[in-house]
């Protein structure tokens, strides 16, 4: 791994210092990652040795030009086929493979966009992953909304006619437990007609209470699929638990949840081979529980506060474009959704395309939306956010921008009953 991924702060006390250093240079000095902690509940399931397997045997370098012809040319796309259309082999091939995907998208979910926001009410993590500025020995400004707080910046957001939130925390049991985020639930859903969550992964029956609370869906990102990078980027913390994290998905559904989604974070591993398995992930819990719904998104690192070196050096736009192509033609019934993290310009095009949820009005600070949203200082605290996003429109402009792109923009497409 490149020493980028590393940076000291002088605000961390020697002990800190020390320790941190302990952690990054010496393994013996990290927990066994694939070795579960006390009360993380195990599932029994087959799900990752079909994923793993896939992905360790996968050799991009062995598919050529008529592979990816012969993919491009089958009405279904086999596993196979989907391993050519992520090789190298098929760059050349990515104005066929853009064509393909947007009848694919049209015909599943014909011209609309769907949007949404994410909401972050906590930014304290207990984790030292080295490439989120969250992590516990980067210093930035650590806040906790409480309920109040919470209910405001959902007002303002819902103001603004958006109709589905994602409440997003820190991974900090200690800080943001499963009560706090089930009552920030119940907040949502007096605003909000779809609820999601991206927080730390929890016991099936705490998903269970989380849906109970008004939560629709759960998202989790792997980051990497690669056990061993994943160890090395990882190195304090519940997360660093690799199993424990890969059958998040399965345990929300389990525990009630109506869908789920799935990502890596590309740029931290061998990016063809993350995204391989995070589609082969959705592919095979979409065939054990057909009738959950899912989705993926295809996140590249970004800057972070005290480190803006941190970039998906390997993964550019073409390459990006590349696989969301992929994933539409391989998975042509599951929702493809393209963050803030990447250009207006580049969402603008790829919604046209792949992609069919799209955020909108975005912060990834704690407390700001009022600022955001309306202009005005309040002088209330804020608390650093957890990288730099790209694309900051408001959701006016994004409706506008959609509308005006040929798109139907959707803020909801779910009615209880």
């Amino acid at each position: 791994m490149e020493n980028q991924f590393y940076v000291d702060s002088k605000y961390l006390s020697p002990e800190a210092l020390a320790r941190k250093h302990r952690l990054e240079t010496d393994p013996s000095s990290r927990a066994d990652h694939m070795a579960y902690l006390p009360g993380m509940e195990v599932i029994s399931s087959d799900v990752c040795e079909k994923v793993m397997s896939q992905m360790e045997a996968y050799d991009y370098t062995k598919y050529t030009a008529r592979d990816v012809r012969a993919a491009l040319d089958h009405e279904t796309c086999s596993i196979e086929d989907f391993k050519a259309l992520l090789s190298p082999a098929a760059e050349p091939f990515l104005e066929r493979m853009a064509e393909r995907a947007r009848r694919e998208t049209s015909r599943h979910f014909g011209n609309t966009v769907y949007l949404f926001t994410p909401l972050y009410i906590a930014n304290y993590c207990e984790n030292y992953c080295v490439y989120c500025g969250f992590n516990c020995y980067n210093h930035i400004s650590r806040m906790k909304l409480d309920m109040e707080q919470i209910e405001h910046e959902m007002a303002v957001i819902a103001g603004s006619g958006m109709e589905e939130i994602l409440i997003l925390t820190g991974e900090s049991r200690a800080q943001s437990d499963v009560q706090y985020i089930g009552e920030a639930c119940k907040l949502a859903r007096k605003y909000f007609r779809m609820v999601g969550l991206e927080i730390y992964p929890v016991n099936t029956d705490e998903y269970r209470y989380l849906h109970e609370c008004g939560a629709d869906y759960v998202t989790v990102f792997q980051e990497t699929y690669d056990q061993a990078k994943y160890e090395t980027l990882h190195l304090l913390g519940h997360k660093r638990v690799w199993p424990y994290r890969f059958d998040a998905q399965e345990r929300a559904l389990l525990g009630g949840m109506r869908g789920v989604a799935f990502s890596a974070l590309l740029g931290l591993s061998d990016f063809r081979k993350d995204a391989l398995a995070s589609a082969l992930h959705v592919y095979y819990l979409q065939r054990k529980y057909p009738y959950a719904e899912m989705s993926l998104s295809c996140p590249r690192l970004r800057p972070i506060i005290n480190n803006d070196k941190i970039n998906p050096l390997d993964v550019g736009e073409r390459q990006l474009c590349q696989i969301l192509c992929a994933y539409r033609i391989f998975l042509p019934y599951v929702g493809i959704t393209v963050s803030s993290r990447e250009s207006a310009r580049f969402r603008n095009g790829i919604v046209k395309i792949a992609a069919t949820k799209i955020s909108a009005g975005v912060s990834t600070g704690i407390g700001d939306h009022e600022t955001k949203y309306t202009g005005k200082e309040d002088g209330a605290q804020k608390g650093d956010e957890q990288f730099e996003i790209d694309d900051a429109r408001s959701l006016e402009t994004m409706y506008q921008d959609m509308s005006g792109e040929g798109l139907q923009p959707v803020l909801n497409d779910y009615v209880y009953v």
